[in-house]
Parts: C-alpha cells; sequence; structure tokens
C-alpha cells in the first residue's frame, strides 16, 4: 500500500466513525422520546459498515486500479470502509405503567425506547478512539511525506 493509500483508507475511516458519533448521538438524543412520526417509541438506530474495495477509494484506489489492472485486488484488506447504511434495531423497549401518560396503551404501559445509555456511552468512546486512532495515522503519513521531503535539501 503506498503512503496516499494510507492516507486514503484513514479518511474513510475519519467519515465512518463521524458518521457513527452522529448516530450514536442521535440516540441519546432521543432517549426518552416515546413518539416519533413513524409512530411508536424511537428505535436504537446503528451504522453498518463494509470494507471498500480498491476501485472505491480515491486516488490512491484509482492509481492502484491503473497499475494492477487485472491483477485481483478486490476486497484486499487495508483499503479502507464505508458505510452500507443506518439500521434499526426492532427489541422492544422497557414497558412503564402510566396511565396517565399519553403514549399509554389500554393496560396503562408506555413502551420506551430501547437505548440504553451506558451502551451509547461505551459506543461513543469506541467510535472517538478509533476517529482518533485514524487522524494519528493521517498525521505519521503527513510526518513521513514532510520527512522524505526534507532528505533532498
Amino acid at each position: 500500500m503506498s503512503m496516499f493509500g494510507g492516507i486514503d483508507a484513514a479518511a474513510s475511516g475519519l467519515t465512518a466513525e463521524r458518521l457513527r458519533m452522529d448516530v450514536i448521538s442521535n440516540n441519546i438524543a432521543n432517549v426518552n422520546s416515546t413518539r416519533t412520526v413513524e409512530g411508536g417509541p424511537f428505535k436504537r438506530r446503528y451504522v453498518i459498515f463494509q470494507p471498500r474495495e480498491a476501485q472505491e477509494s480515491g486516488f490512491a484506489g484509482l492509481l492502484a486500479g491503473e497499475l494492477q489492472k487485472g491483477k485481483g485486488r478486490k476486497n484486499r484488506a487495508g483499503e479502507g470502509v464505508r458505510a452500507l447504511g443506518i439500521g434499526v434495531d426492532d427489541t422492544q423497549g422497557k414497558l412503564v405503567y402510566e396511565p396517565g401518560h399519553p403514549d399509554a396503551n389500554a393496560e396503562g404501559y408506555v413502551e420506551l425506547p430501547n437505548v440504553d445509555i451506558v451502551t451509547e456511552m461505551v459506543d461513543m468512546i469506541t467510535a472517538s478512539r478509533a476517529y482518533e486512532a485514524n487522524v494519528t495515522t493521517i498525521n505519521a503519513a503527513k510526518s513521513m511525506a514532510q520527512q522524505a521531503l526534507n532528505i533532498s535539501k
């Protein structure tokens, strides 16, 4: 993998982890939402990731594709990641007895969102650490490129 390939893979990780942090933030913001536009309580969301193929990568993938035509570079490790979509967790939330609540069912129970704040915070920390790791990778590649340019002086 070239230096630009490493930067490209880390940049795709930055984009993916940013989306993951946005989805987690939305889950936390809706931890008490018992009514949504779709009807019913808020359902937890999560991001579905998939490894990128060489042809999907940016500049480095284009360059590698030109250099490696027909060499079977599909699904090689280290090409980066992309988000396939945002999934919805359909597990039932906790039922709480509140007969006076506007969203209570006939028996007086209200279904709360299936968002667990502890799980969301752990996911946020892991997404934040992954984001930091990708930033460190890009900074290291920049430093190596700068040192390579300084050799010629």
